[in-house]
């Protein structure tokens, strides 16, 4: 490994609610650099949130992160020709990652509707305990449970 580690980039909390999380959430929205759009469709998306249900939109937000962030994942281990899925912990920062992209993903693909009335709905889908974002995560648990025979490769 040549040079030095890159630092860790410290993350501005979001303007409006104050929190990183949604600060690193309004990021992985963002394309082509246009972030005040971004910050633009979660402030809209989170008052669809506030106006259909009585509780706080960050206390919705931060729930449907925790029914997405998965607790194992698999990953492929080569052992003498074959290939095995090999289940593991998930660290904190992949675990956010993993959510925020699922959540993305999942809002993405719901189709016909404004994106900012897609987010809203899978937030609080996902804080309910389903939709896309949850069942991706059921997915990926399930798959590393059936494949706990293999754990002992891991490394």
């Amino acid at each position: 490994m040549r040079g030095k580690k890159a630092p860790r980039r410290v993350i501005a909390p979001d303007p409006k609610y104050g929190s990183v999380t949604l600060a690193k959430f309004t990021n992985y929205l963002m394309s082509d650099g246009k972030k005040a759009t971004a910050q633009a469709i979660v402030y809209e998306a989170f008052a669809l949130v506030a106006e259909r249900s009585s509780r706080d939109p960050l206390e919705i937000f931060s729930n449907a992160m925790k029914n997405v962030s998965p607790a194992m994942e698999v990953r492929s281990k080569r052992v003498g020709g074959a290939n095995y899925q090999v289940p593991f912990p998930v660290r904190g920062d992949r675990k956010q990652s993993l959510a925020f992209r699922w959540l993305l993903g999942a809002t993405r693909a719901r189709k016909g509707k404004p994106m900012a009335l897609r987010l809203a709905d899978e937030l609080l889908a996902a804080s309910q305990g389903d939709g896309a974002a949850v069942k991706k995560r059921q997915d990926v648990q399930r798959m590393a449970e059936s494949n706990r025979a293999f754990a002992h490769f891991a490394w």
